[in-house]
């Protein structure tokens, strides 16, 4: 196989990477044909605070995927998560600078550098700058105005930063497991594509990325994304509580929540028990299920008040006609959707990704949510422009700070 036909998603999450090796067929159609997970111990709520162990875990999960996919790959699409990530929107406008005042992908891609420049802090790094609409003149809602005619152009922009250093760390865990970046792409963004299909980003949606160490939202609204925000928590902060609560070692507590775990006690018998492992080699103990369950509600409630209040500062929180779309690792729980119905007072659903081909039965879970997403952005991004962002724009970033040190204390 040619590496023109080859796409890799790297999901580096806090609690696993996962790498999935896909071959592009054309027209967006692709069989998956590789997976490989690792467990993940050098990140923290999204953000590495462990280089060699991040390292491993992705040299690793990508030799996995390699054995099963029976090649070798040299760049990925990898996700960034974490609660550093910040957004805004912003406009720009120009004047159309053909003679016939047509306006051609020169004037979009202008009118988008015009929108970009809005102060952005030192620190941060633009991750993504995704057009929401433009106007031609007086005219609205336009979503591609390539050859239509006026004088004026202006454009709706939601733009995606995160800490330089953090994007740093990634990029640079990557490199040295031997592997090159074509895209950092925002998580939840990676899954929407993966979950959420064209009707609910019509309509309206918020989509709810629960990993171990924070969840990642987005709110689409007429086809567009148009807020993100990150929530501090996620799955292993549940799993914590159950291991206080349960008195039992973390490993233990991680396999009871995804064995018996519950986010509604409503849904379990009262007379249900299970059998908890004690500490320190104390004998197992009968305890009933329901007192999981009612340990493991309110954190899960806490998670979601968070996020209906992340949403509530969008503009959109009264426009999501589709509803909450949960995935993610932790979103498989029993009682995840009910309660969220309940916490965010409209439908809710666990939104499950669906590979075209291949191995779909190894990655229909919403657990590959962001790796499948990755696939499908890999797919629609221009190959001549996957590698130029990072390999410019986040090293002139890197070197405009260390020049501000060096005046600064030299």
């Amino acid at each position: 196989m040619e590496d023109e036909e080859i796409l890799v998603g790297l999901d580096i999450g806090t609690t696993k990477v996962e790498a999935i090796i896909a071959k592009d067929l054309g027209e967006g159609e692709f069989d998956v044909i590789g997976v490989g997970v690792s467990p993940s111990e050098g990140l923290k709520k999204g953000v590495v605070v462990n280089l060699e162990k991040t390292v491993e875990s992705i040299t690793k999960a990508v030799r996995d995927a390699e054995l099963m996919a029976g090649l070798k790959v040299d760049s990925v699409f990898a996700g960034i998560a974490g609660d550093h990530i910040r957004s805004l929107n912003s406009r720009g406008v120009i004047a159309i600078s053909e003679p016939h005042n047509e306006v051609t992908k020169r004037d979009v891609e202008r009118v988008i550098e015009a929108a970009k420049a809005v102060a952005i802090p030192m620190d941060r790094e633009v991750l993504h700058v995704l057009p929401l609409e433009f106007w031609v003149d007086d005219q609205p809602g336009i979503k591609d105005p390539v050859g239509m005619m006026g004088v004026r152009l202006e454009v709706e922009v939601h733009i995606v930063t995160g800490a330089v250093t953090s994007a740093q760390n990634i990029y640079r865990s990557i490199r040295k497991a031997g592997l090159k970046v074509d895209d950092l792409v925002l998580q939840p963004l990676a899954s929407s594509y993966a979950v959420l299909s064209p009707d609910e980003k019509k309509l309206g949606v918020a989509l709810i990325d629960i990993g171990g160490g924070t969840a990642d939202i987005a709110i689409f609204y007429d086809g567009c994304i148009r807020h993100t925000a990150v929530v501090g928590w996620g799955g292993e902060n549940v799993t914590k509580d159950i291991a206080i609560g349960l008195r039992t070692p973390l490993e233990q507590a991680e396999r009871i929540k995804r064995n018996y775990g519950s986010a509604l006690p409503s849904l379990v018998e009262p007379d249900e028990q299970i059998d908890v492992p004690g500490v320190g080699g104390r004998e197992p103990r009968p305890v009933s299920r329901r007192i999981l369950a009612q340990i493991i509600e309110p954190r899960v409630e806490e998670i979601f008040t968070l996020a209906l209040r992340e949403i509530r500062r969008s503009d959109f929180a009264d426009l999501l006609a589709a509803g909450v779309v949960l995935t993610g690792g932790a979103s498989i729980m029993e009682g995840m959707a009910e309660l969220a119905e309940q916490v965010f007072d409209m439908p809710a659903k666990v939104g499950t990704p669906v590979a075209p081909g291949g191995l779909t039965d190894l990655v229909s879970s919403p657990i590959h949510a962001t790796g499948l997403g990755l696939i499908k952005w890999g797919l629609q991004s221009p190959k001549e422009r996957r590698r130029s962002r990072l390999n410019n724009g986040l090293f002139e970033k890197i070197l405009k700070i260390m020049k501000g040190w060096f005046k600064e204390y030299f």
